[in-house]
């Protein structure tokens, strides 16, 4: 077991005593920017602190009372954080919902925690709530940011943001002390917001968080990264992820930097070109996407410019690591050719990735592969690995600088205590955890241990250093037939580094072999395609291409090759895998809306893949139904080729 001391901090305890706090000792250091039409418009925190009494008063006027749930629908935008703030401050409780969940998603969560008002972005969302009125009974006001194509709409209960913000100006001229009187009663140990888990396994489930769980956390790292008011941010992920929310929204707010808000999710690179944020965060889908989009570019880069990347490239691998860890072993002469390096490619690569002025970088929400973190730190960006959940306020351990490797998530951050079961199972406590899952004390209760310990669901150890390794979801690790470890995850993440894969599911627990379903790269693959001058009609067409059959099998081989020299993993190798005939997809059930894949329910989604894959067969026929952006439902048919790849011998005898 492993346990750290308690955080210590004398500031302010809640959020709405955060936002007033900001406003009085740096009022006029911006707190939000956005960018509009091209253009960054600068909120200051004094501003801030005005528009969140408006909207505090305006809620109120539409009878929100203390403990109720305001839903927050939406991209990233300031007025929906200004939303959650203004429920804050009257004691009510904001839930973010994912802005591209459809609205049968959203009538679960909207039932179920008995929203009355939802601020929503724009009309895709109020054409959500609409859609589902009439099973949510409770939803009284929709209250929406972007007015544009609902000038013709007559519902009586859509309210522009402006005129939530009149309404506050009318009810603070009869009620002005209301906000503050209802500031004042907040206490720390209040639910400040409540996060609904992806579902992974069946329902979500609404965690509910207090004001000091949250803000204990942000401190802790806070303290860690020694973060200060000057710090960047870009907030440019789902507000409704814990992930995002910790980091642009509690951490902002105890912490008094800026957070920038993209012109919109496709303008997103360009727009970190503009910022430069200075604290970074990443889940590893998106690291991978910036890798996949550098490598297409420098394909189609002369054959000098190749060359030298792969031969920097080789000495950054080397190299590039030990020097960002200031290790004093690494020679002069190394040192100098880093430093050229550094002139010639990973500067400008740093630069072409928007990670020029990145201080500290943090990866989360799943597992990254080894390859690609090593990746970026390779060439200077100081990424580092977090572990933590929705019901842990996200930070439970973390990386220090000086101390960071590729297969563990550090240390208990300050406050936390870690201990592992005879099972394998991680388990903690932390000052960080949830008060309780909503109307649920069932699962709450068997989320502890009889002794108070939470069950995180992870299959992991502490290493003689005290850094925690995880192998994978305590549910999903298991044993091959003959014995050895199977840990899908790990090989997984391994397959995703190369930039034509984007999703894979690997199979095997008590079989003779493992076997693999792979998403190829849509954009990385059709760029390898046209470069070939290989035709192709869509992604299904694409995918059963034998050119690209031999593309992945070629990575499924690397990976095998590695795997071969591990020795709780030698066994492990994939001997079959198939490509996909469609992209797995959050709108067919197939991932969360935090992209994590539903391992069980695509197992029995394509069990006749499965089965085929373990049966030796070489071809296999599927239809499926998928569902399309308008709503539509159709089907999509495939006679899936199913290839070999090489089962190497395990090296790690030798080795021995």
């Amino acid at each position: 077991m492993v346990q750290t001391s308690p955080t210590t901090h004398a500031g302010p305890r809640t959020f709405p005593a955060l936002v007033m706090h900001h406003a009085s000792v740096r009022g006029q250091r911006p707190a939000m920017r956005e960018k509009d039409l091209g253009i960054w418009q600068t909120i200051t925190w004094a501003e801030l602190a005005e528009q969140v009494r408006e909207l505090a008063n305006g809620l109120a006027s539409l009878g929100i009372q203390p403990g109720q749930h305001v839903a927050i629908v939406g991209e990233n935008r300031p007025r929906l954080y200004l939303s959650m703030m203004a429920t804050q401050c009257i004691g009510a409780i904001p839930v973010p919902l994912y802005q591209d969940a459809v609205a049968q998603e959203m009538q679960y969560v909207m039932q179920d925690a008995e929203i009355h008002v939802a601020v929503v972005e724009d009309q895709e969302q109020v054409d959500k709530m609409l859609e589902i009125s009439d099973r949510c009974p409770g939803l009284k006001w929709v209250v929406y940011d972007d007015p544009r194509g609902l000038r013709n709409y007559a519902e009586s209960r859509l309210l522009s943001f402006e005129r939530l913000q009149e309404l506050g100006r009318e009810f603070s001229a009869a009620q002005p002390r209301y906000v503050d009187e209802a500031m004042a009663a907040i206490k720390p140990d209040d639910a400040a917001a409540m996060f609904y888990t992806s579902g992974t396994t069946g329902k979500p489930k609404g965690v509910v968080l207090s004001h000091n769980a949250l803000i204990d956390r942000a401190i802790a790292i806070q303290e860690l990264e020694h973060l200060t008011d000057q710090e960047d941010v870009l907030a440019y992920l789902p507000p409704a992820w814990i992930g995002q929310n910790m980091f642009s929204y509690t951490q902002f707010l105890v912490t008094g930097f800026t957070v920038n808000h993209p012109e919109s999710p496709e303008t997103v690179s360009i727009d970190m070109h503009d910022i430069g944020p200075t604290y970074y965060f990443a889940p590893p889908r998106v690291l991978e996407g910036l890798l996949t989009h550098v490598m297409i570019r420098m394909e189609d880069a002369s054959a000098i410019k190749r060359k030298l990347f792969h031969a920097f490239m080789g000495l950054a691998r080397r190299v590039g690591v030990r020097i960002l860890d200031k290790d004093a072993t690494v020679g002069l002469w190394d040192r100098f050719k880093y430093a050229l390096g550094n002139l010639m490619v990973y500067g400008p690569l740093r630069n072409a990735l928007g990670m020029s002025r990145v201080r500290v970088a943090y990866t989360a929400g799943e597992a990254i592969g080894p390859d690609l973190f090593v990746f970026y730190r390779s060439i200077g960006v100081n990424l580092k690995q977090l572990y933590g959940s929705t019901e842990t306020s996200v930070f439970v351990c973390v990386q220090a600088d000086g101390h960071v490797r590729a297969d563990t998530v550090g240390p208990p951050v300050k406050g936390v205590e870690i201990r592992v079961a005879e099972n394998g199972e991680i388990q903690v406590r932390s000052p960080g955890l949830f008060t309780g899952y909503y109307r649920n004390p069932e699962a709450t209760a068997e989320s502890y241990t009889a002794d108070g310990w939470y069950h995180t669901g992870d299959a992991g150890y502490l290493d003689d250093d005290g850094q925690l390794k995880i192998i994978d979801r305590a549910k999903d690790v298991g044993k091959l037939a003959d014995g050895s470890l199977f840990a899908p995850k790990y090989i997984e993440n391994k397959l995703k580094f190369f930039q034509h894969i984007k999703e894979v599911v690997a199979f095997g627990n008590g079989m003779q072999e493992v076997c693999a379903f792979i998403n190829i790269d849509l954009e990385a693959v059709g760029n390898w395609a046209e470069r070939r001058g290989l035709p192709y009609a869509g992604y299904t067409d694409l995918a059963a291409k034998p050119e690209v059959y031999a593309l992945i099998r070629d990575c499924v081989n690397q990976v095998n090759a590695d795997l071969a020299t591990d020795p709780k993993l030698a066994g492990s190798q994939v001997a079959r895998f198939l490509i996909l005939h469609k992209e797995l997809d959050p709108d067919d059930d197939e991932l969360t809306r935090t992209r994590k894949v539903r391992r069980g329910y695509i197992a029995q989604k394509y069990s006749v893949l499965v089965d085929a894959l373990f049966e030796g067969k070489d071809r296999q026929y599927i239809e499926t139904e998928v569902k399309f952006e308008d709503g539509r439902s159709g089907k999509i048919a495939a006679d899936l080729r199913i290839a070999s790849a090489t089962v190497y011998p395990s090296n790690t005898k030798k080795a021995a």
